[in-house]
């Protein structure tokens, strides 16, 4: 059927299924990569992914990508069909990756608006020679090779109708669950699947690319198709569902019910002759009817879709939402609970003698269900680290390849759910981290290791876990380790510390060099390290989300980084106090204890510092009114509050005038005209619409040590 259509309403879809299928490719290509050979299930799902991109790219004219999605596509169908042996495993995995990457690289340029006009000359060279290998291999095993799998062009797929003895005559009715988008174009795509096994293929609504409206009339009465084929039940059906089905009919008719049909459909047709050969056609049965309840249905209200009864589990509504959409109601709710401080702090409340049991009740209420409604969009918020661990599977791969080195690469807790926002921050630090292990930390070869009685192959490990509402990902080699003397060396050289003895310095203090700009511990520049960049830029990144970077080595057993960064950047639950008139937050997980103490526990150095005694233990101690020079009513210790505070194991006690109360912190940044200060990490609005400054303990911690 030759429509004229507009795609700019498909583009979307284009976009969003093609990276969740590259995805899936790629997850099954790295899982399967040390295996000997892939599994007939992976040959099948592999086969079926490159069908669709396809598919899919050839109703979106990206001639490109549908050239090389079909050439994987018939690799994958002569080994589907053959199962031959001695398939070079490597060398495949290496041509399904580089087909991944050619189409990846594709569609970011549309993402960006661009033409995808890469040249795929090359790569189908190369498929061609691998898909020659394995048809010489197929013969040379004495097996049949498979029938051609065709591409024809997507525009054009009617075939009259010529059956022959083993035609199977269908009609197909696909019901859209509701709220279903663009139901025209799910439809589409499975008459485009059909077209591979149809002889002769008709649909109603006929105009359901250039015509919008279609996929209403998709949802009210559902999409129907007339099918001759020689395909059975079980292919077509495979051919296809789709996850947005709520119900398939699929019903095998006679050749005259298909004639019939054809007419009821507005075509003329002339009658249906099954083609036999001589010697068959005085032996053959007549074909029996189809025996009702193959596929059993239920029976649904009118206009909706019927269920398949037949092994169908429960399918979960699920839609598309735009991030940005999530972002404008992430912000509104943090305007909700603000106003809701506001109206459950407000000064009118606090008249004496003034009876709000009501007002009490259905503040309650209302903070109840703020409470859940937060809850709610932050799950929604919430995605696995399971694609930015699968990327990271890549790096392993592509870098320990091309520096010639064994590599198992082991993945715990990819499960672990992450703020999208913070998923995107931490992407690029994570993957330099892991190609650091790759290239740093694992030997050079194999020899080096087996001399201190380490397997050949080394290992890398990435680890996520959920702790104390905060994510901890780890990423961990078992390769030489670092080398605190050689560090301290290269941090002289490059004048990066002063003249002190590496006995002042405790290692975790000199494996924090390697995070400083401009030092590395590589002789030469290579591709991957060497120019001292990279580190810094890390670190940089975890810390503009409120994380940290932990780094821990024993010299000849290997190094472990670990990122140490919240679960959400946008609400917290935190302290408010005051010092002089400003109120200050704390977060509450970094909160020990608050404690009392008299001008005995004191302890000043002759440079000014000062430290506190609780219990035979002597903490930093700062005067935020001194830091920050704030006014403060409190003449003395005894008078004011000593909040001992806690982070990276390591405790510090800061003093305050009082306690005001605990709440929900929606955190906000600090506008950019505002000179940075340290110590600070952002701002947030109280009840009363005063402003209240989060305090940063790392930077006052690092600030402290600085000044010491």
């Amino acid at each position: 059927m030759g429509e004229e259509f507009n795609t700019d309403s498909m583009l979307s879809m284009f976009l969003y299924e093609s990276g969740q299928l590259l995805e899936k490719l790629e997850g099954i290509i790295l899982e399967k990569q040390d295996a000997e050979c892939f599994d007939d299930a992976d040959i099948n799902e592999i086969f079926r992914i490159m069908h669709t991109i396809k598919g899919s790219s050839g109703v979106m004219m990206y001639e490109n990508i549908t050239k090389v999605a079909h050439k994987l596509e018939d690799v994958f169908y002569y080994l589907r069909e053959s199962h031959p042996e001695d398939v070079p495993h490597m060398e495949l995995v290496e041509k399904v990756l580089a087909v991944s990457d050619f189409v990846t690289g594709e569609i970011d340029k549309i993402k960006d608006g661009g033409t995808p006009d890469g040249d795929e000359s090359q790569l189908l060279k190369d498929l061609d020679e691998f898909l020659k290998c394995i048809k010489g291999e197929i013969k040379k095993q004495g097996i049949r090779l498979p029938k051609a799998n065709k591409q024809e062009e997507p525009s054009q797929f009617y075939i009259t109708p010529v059956a022959g003895e083993d035609s199977h005559f269908y009609r197909i009715s696909i019901h859209y669950r509701n709220d279903t988008q663009m139901s025209n174009i799910r439809a589409y795509s499975a008459t485009y699947a059909l077209k591979e096994v149809a002889e002769d293929l008709l649909y109603t609504p006929e105009d359901i690319l250039s015509n919008e409206a279609s996929a209403d009339t998709i949802l009210a009465e559902g999409f129907h198709m007339l099918l001759q084929t020689k395909s059975l039940k079980e292919e077509v059906l495979g051919l296809i569902e789709s996850s947005e089905a709520e119900g398939i009919d699929l019903n095998e008719i006679t050749a005259e019910e298909y004639g019939k049909g054809l007419a009821e459909l507005g075509r003329e047709s002339e009658p249906i002759v099954i083609m036999l050969d001589e010697n068959e056609q005085s032996g053959k049965e007549e074909k029996p009817a189809p025996v009702p309840g193959d596929y059993v249905v239920k029976a649904k209200e009118t206009g909706k879709g019927k269920t398949l009864a037949k092994n169908q589990p429960k399918q979960q509504s699920i839609i598309s939402v735009n991030v940005e959409k999530m972002d404008s109601l992430m912000d509104l709710i943090g305007e909700l609970v603000i106003a809701e401080a506001v109206v459950l702090q407000n000064p009118d409340l606090k008249v004496p003698g003034l009876e709000l049991t009501n007002f009490q009740k259905a503040s309650a209420q209302l903070t109840k269900i703020t409470t859940e409604l937060q809850e709610v969009i932050m799950s929604m918020r919430m995605m696995p680290l399971t694609n930015v661990f699968q990327k990271m599977r890549r790096i392993v791969f592509d870098v320990s390849r091309k520096l010639g080195k064994d590599i198992e690469f082991e993945v715990v807790g990819e499960n672990t759910e992450v703020d999208k926002n913070i998923i995107e921050h931490i992407t690029d630090p994570l993957m330099h981290l892991v190609r650091n292990s790759v290239d740093h930390g694992i030997e050079e070869n194999a020899e080096q290791r087996t001399q201190v009685g380490k397997s050949a192959k080394g290992k890398i490990t990435l680890e996520a876990k959920n702790e104390g509402g905060k994510v901890y990902i780890c990423v961990r080699d078992d390769g030489k380790g670092l080398n605190p003397e050689k560090l301290y060396e290269k941090a002289l050289q490059k004048g990066i510390i002063e003249n002190k003895p590496i006995s002042e310095f405790q290692e975790k203090e000199i494996f924090k060099f390697i995070t400083l700009p401009g030092f590395s511990t590589k002789e030469e520049v290579t591709e991957y390290s060497g120019r001292g960049v990279g580190m810094d830029v890390v670190v940089k990144n975890i810390q503009s989300i409120g994380g940290r970077l932990d780094i821990d080595s024993i010299q000849g057993q290997g190094s472990e980084m670990t990122l140490v960064i919240p679960l959400t950047l946008a609400i917290i639950n935190g302290i408010v106090v005051q010092v002089g008139k400003t109120p200050f937050v704390l977060e509450t997980a970094s909160i020990q204890e608050f404690v009392r103490v008299g001008e005995d526990a004191l302890i000043q150095e002759p440079s000014g510092e000062e430290y506190i005694v609780l219990r035979g233990e002597c903490y930093p101690f700062i005067r935020l009114n001194e830091k920050y020079n704030l006014e403060t009513s409190q003449k003395s210790i005894e008078d004011s509050i000593v909040v001992v505070l806690e982070h990276e194991g390591s405790q510090v006690c800061i003093l305050i005038d009082r306690l005001l109360q605990e709440q929900e912190i929606v955190v906000k940044p600090i506008p950019s005209y505002i000179k940075k200060v340290k110590g600070l990490s952002g701002c947030t609005q109280l009840g009363d619409g005063s402003i209240a400054l989060i305090l940063d303990i790392a930077g006052l911690m690092l600030d402290e040590e600085r000044r010491t």
